[in-house]
Order: C-alpha cells, then sequence, then structure tokens
C-alpha cells in the first residue's frame, strides 16, 4: 500500500511538472520565425532580446532610416530647410516612372520641397524621393552614399554597408547604380546596427515620429498609404495588424532581403525599438512584430533593483586620513532600476569602484569631508547567463557612491601629535627587526 502511494505520488508530481515547466520556461524565452531580430529599451539601451543580431542581411527599405536620419540632422544644423525646393533629376524620374518600385509619380520640370520628398520617402517609402533628397544634399547621390557611411561610423553601427539611398539592390537600376558602388552590390544591415540607427533616430530626433506615425495623407493630390499596418488604418483588412502605441518606423521588401520591420512603440511611458529581418511573408513580420513587442512589454518592467542608500556588505567604509574619524561610511546615492524580465532580480548585483586619485598611497581618503561628497560609482552588475547588453557600448547602469557623514580634520596639534607617533611607532619597529 506504501508503495502505491508513493508511485502514485510520484505520477501526479510528473504530471505537475509537464504542465507547469513549458510555461515558466516559456516565460522567460522568446522565439521568431525572423531569421534575425532585437528587442531594445530606448530609454537604458538595453537589449531585452536578440537573435542573429550581428548577421548582416539586406536591409531593403529600412535603409531608408539612414536618409531620414541625414535629412533630419542638416534641418537641425540649418543646412537644409523644410520649404527648400528641388526639381526632379532623370534618373530620379526613371526610379519613380517604374512601376515594380514603391513610386509616388514624380514629375519634372516642378519644384518639391523637401518637406515633400521627405514624407512621400518616410511615409509612403518612394524611392525616387530618397534619390531626389540624397542628391539635393550632396550633388550625386554616391556622395550621399559616401555620407551615409560616414554617419554609419559616426553613430557607432557594425556589420552594415550601404550602396544607395534607398534600399534597393543595385542590379534592379539598370545600370545606374551610384558612383562608387558596384552593379551587384545592395545595402547591408545587421538586426542590431538597425535597431542602433532607429535608436539614434528616435532619441536625437523625436520629430521623426510625427511622419512616420501618419497612416494616411496625399501627395501631390496622390492618396498615400503607410506601408506601416500596425498603425490604426481605417481599412478592415488591416485592423487585424493594429497594436496600440505603435507610431514607427521603418518597413522593408525587396526578393533578397525578404520582409523585414523596424518598429517602435510606446506603452507606460516605456518605448520599444524592435528590429525583424528576413520573415517570409507581409503577414509574418508584422506577427512577429507584435510577439517581439508583446514579450517586451509584458515580461520585462521598470525595477528597483537597490534602493538609495544601499551599502555593500564588504564595503560600507573607506579608511580616512588625518581626520577625527579613521573610518567614514560610504553608499550609493540613488537608486539603481532597470528594465528586467520578471524573476531575475536575484541575478543582478553592484560593485564599487572607488576614485583611485581621491586617495592616498595607503588608499586612504583625505579629510576632510562632507557628507554627500562622491567617492566613485556603483555598477549593475548581470550575474546571470546570456545577458545580450547594450544597444551602445557606453550605456551602462551607474550611479554615484557618496560618504554617508562629515568627518572634520585634525587641528594643527592632533596631527603633529599624530605624527611624532607614527614617527617613534615607525623607529621602534625598525630597532625591533635589528634584534
Amino acid at each position: 500500500m506504501y508503495k502505491r502511494t508513493v508511485l502514485f505520488s510520484l505520477i501526479v508530481f510528473v504530471m505537475i511538472l509537464s504542465i507547469v515547466a513549458p510555461n515558466s520556461i516559456e516565460a522567460k524565452s522568446m522565439k521568431t520565425k525572423a531569421e534575425s531580430a532585437i528587442i531594445v529599451d530606448v530609454e537604458t539601451g538595453k537589449i531585452l532580446y536578440a537573435k542573429n543580431e550581428n548577421e548582416a542581411l539586406p536591409p531593403a527599405s529600412m535603409t531608408k532610416m539612414m536618409t531620414e536620419y541625414i535629412v533630419l540632422d542638416k534641418i537641425n544644423s540649418g543646412d537644409l530647410k523644410w520649404d527648400d525646393k528641388t526639381q526632379i533629376s532623370d534618373y530620379a524620374y526613371e526610379i519613380s516612372a517604374n512601376n515594380n518600385f514603391s513610386g509616388v509619380g514624380l514629375t519634372q520640370d516642378k519644384d518639391y520641397t523637401v518637406k515633400e520628398l521627405y514624407e512621400a520617402m518616410a511615409i509612403y517609402s518612394d524611392n525616387a524621393t530618397s534619390i531626389a533628397l540624397a542628391e539635393l544634399i550632396s550633388g550625386t547621390e554616391g556622395k550621399f552614399v559616401e555620407l551615409m557611411n560616414e554617419t554609419g561610423e559616426k553613430l557607432g553601427l557594425t556589420d552594415f554597408k550601404f550602396v544607395n539611398s534607398n534600399g534597393l539592390d543595385n542590379k534592379l537600376l539598370d545600370g545606374k547604380h551610384p558612383e562608387g558602388t558596384k552593379a551587384d552590390d545592395t545595402n547591408l544591415l545587421s538586426a542590431k546596427s538597425a535597431a542602433l540607427l532607429a535608436y539614434h533616430l528616435v532619441s536625437d530626433y523625436p520629430e521623426v515620429l510625427e511622419t512616420t506615425s501618419v497612416t494616411n495623407t496625399t501627395f501631390d493630390g496622390l492618396e498615400i498609404t503607410n506601408y506601416n499596418w500596425m498603425l490604426p488604418h481605417d481599412s478592415q483588412n488591416l485592423k487585424q495588424f493594429y497594436y496600440e502605441g505603435v507610431d514607427g518606423l521603418k518597413t522593408g521588401h525587396t526578393d533578397l532581403a525578404g520582409y523585414a520591420f523596424t518598429s517602435t512603440a510606446e506603452k507606460d511611458g516605456q518605448r520599444l525599438i524592435t528590429v525583424v529581418m528576413r520573415t517570409k511573408s507581409v503577414e509574418e513580420r508584422f506577427k512577429e512584430t507584435a510577439r517581439l513587442l508583446d514579450f517586451g512589454f509584458k515580461e520585462f518592467g521598470e525595477v528597483e533593483l537597490f534602493p538609495a542608500g544601499h551599502q555593500l556588505e564588504t564595503e560600507k567604509t573607506l579608511d580616512v586620513s588625518k581626520g577625527k574619524a579613521d573610518k567614514v561610511g560610504i553608499e550609493i546615492a540613488e537608486k539603481i532600476s532597470a528594465p528586467i524580465q520578471k524573476g531575475t532580480e536575484g541575478e543582478y548585483n553592484v560593485s564599487y569602484e572607488i576614485d583611485e586619485s581621491l586617495l592616498n598611497k595607503d588608499g586612504q581618503l583625505e579629510a576632510p569631508i562632507k557628507k554627500g561628497d562622491k567617492v566613485g560609482v556603483a555598477k549593475l552588475i548581470y550575474e546571470g547567463e546570456n545577458d545580450p547588453g547594450y544597444i551602445t557600448e557606453d550605456k551602462t547602469f551607474t550611479v554615484d557612491i557618496v560618504a554617508t557623514e562629515d568627518v572634520e580634520k585634525k587641528n594643527w596639534f592632533s596631527l603633529l601629535m599624530s605624527g611624532i607617533g607614527s614617527f617613534f611607532a615607525s623607529l621602534f619597529t625598525k630597532i625591533t627587526d635589528l634584534f
């Protein structure tokens, strides 16, 4: 009877594990059909999830994010104005007239403003307007491509190459690809570089979202619709892809690239960027993006890991020289919060890095010391496995370490007595060593 009871209990236990375990594992993992993908928390730059994030793939029209960045940068610097006008070159006109490409139907011998061209590019993913803007800014698209690559280096992108302003494969351009590039070239971006470009775009020029969130508008009398189906479109067919909080950024598709999408969305004050590359259909890219956003928003939240005033058990004090006290307490000046995955709070710790320039040769702080004086920084340390890190190299979680109290300097007499005492103590040690 006892054996039967034990056996029955084991069977029940195994059944419970088979039901509960997959759910608990699923809550801490993420799988996507995209060949490469990434999720980034914009405020902190923390990468929340990554898959093949360093694999350089054709981004198709996601390339236009760099063209958008440069246009906004030129506007911000005053080198370009929204009401500046330009006309359409023969090359840009030929691209616009090609029904195989996204196009608004540009005409020649007509002035277009920078604003008009920019909106057609950002909203309708128009290829010819990208060329027109590139030619306006740099004289030729080839020179603009050089600027794109220089800007990529400046922004810290890795695993990337720009060969034209719009994202088409050069082989589709009938031999009219930008000078300095090859006929068989194509633009390349890793998911991480696409996310980093998007990160700079929304951080440096948040006004980009005013345009990328537009679902429908008109261009030269023609109604144009945003290819981002996750926006609140009126079309009944597209409503199934709507995702609350999405307000950008850029879709992309070519036969070589597959279906790609860089999204950004904000919920309850948290903004995420996601990238999916080489999905198999237009529907799949939005469904996979929704899964990434759900994972980011639902599984990660801002958590206070260490409160202001937190002290390390092993480093609660520092030695003090020339002070009325021999030691001074140290603590972190403010709380450490981070967007972390639920259930992983115990996998984080802090380490202290004391500013050695403040210490004497014996590793002591020198009095006087004021409460609140900075003595170093505390760095957040992840002690779990597979931490994907941050979208930029310089992003880390650090807060100041400060003194918890005042330590006054000894008066001259006390210092003199201490000096005399130290002298005789040293002398006694040397004499003792002789015997």
